[in-house]
């Protein structure tokens, strides 16, 4: 990607994390991107081209921060730990990636299979670490996005509770909600034969 393009790409992310999709233009992006406004139209056709691309962005980025210190190297629970602290972690910094998160997939739902296929690409490895877990028997045979739902995504609602001060959850009550996440997904082999 061109050093223009992403100048472009991160001034917009900034400033929608800052002012919404509403009060977005593209004179505010030229200006805060230090270009010319003719400049942006070199790399986007529209401001909807813009927000497209901006959204594929947010999405390699939230990956990246998502998959940090993470690797197949480790025990499942380790890896499950490792995703779940990261995802409550991006959701509590509350930076501009965590925003616009919040904002694209606040949108009303559009049926976009260039989009869905980018974002299971970006989060591939975690697809895999699921994917894994349901092979060696340890995880419950649900699909992996149904698995992600119940094991991982309650870590980012848990945290944005926790930023709007409805929630406090300490270090203690941290481990018990990742235990009971992970409980959640693990198949329980006895329990459920005597059911």
């Amino acid at each position: 990607m061109s050093d223009k393009k992403t100048q472009i790409l991160e001034a917009t992310e900034h400033l929608l994390a800052k002012h919404g999709f509403d009060r977005l233009s593209m004179q505010m992006v030229a200006k805060e991107a230090g270009v010319a406004a003719g400049t942006i139209y070199r790399y986007f056709s529209d401001k909807e081209d813009l927000l497209s691309q901006l959204r594929s962005h947010v999405v390699r980025q939230c990956a990246t921060k998502m998959l940090g210190g993470f690797s197949h190297n480790m025990s499942l629970k380790q890896q499950f730990v490792t995703l779940w602290l990261n995802a409550w972690r991006l959701t509590i910094s509350r930076d501009d990636n965590a925003i616009n998160r919040e904002q694209f997939d606040s949108l009303p739902y559009q049926n976009n299979g260039e989009q869905r296929v980018a974002e299971r690409e970006a989060f591939s490895a975690v697809h895999q670490f699921f994917e894994l877990g349901i092979a060696d028997g340890t995880f419950k045979p649900l699909s992996t996005d149904v698995l992600s739902g119940i094991g991982i995504e309650p870590a980012i609602c848990l945290a944005r509770k926790q930023v709007k001060g409805i929630i406090t959850l300490d270090e203690t009550a941290l481990d018990g909600v990742i235990n009971a996440c992970w409980d959640a997904i693990c198949l329980h082999k006895e329990s459920e034969q005597s059911t």
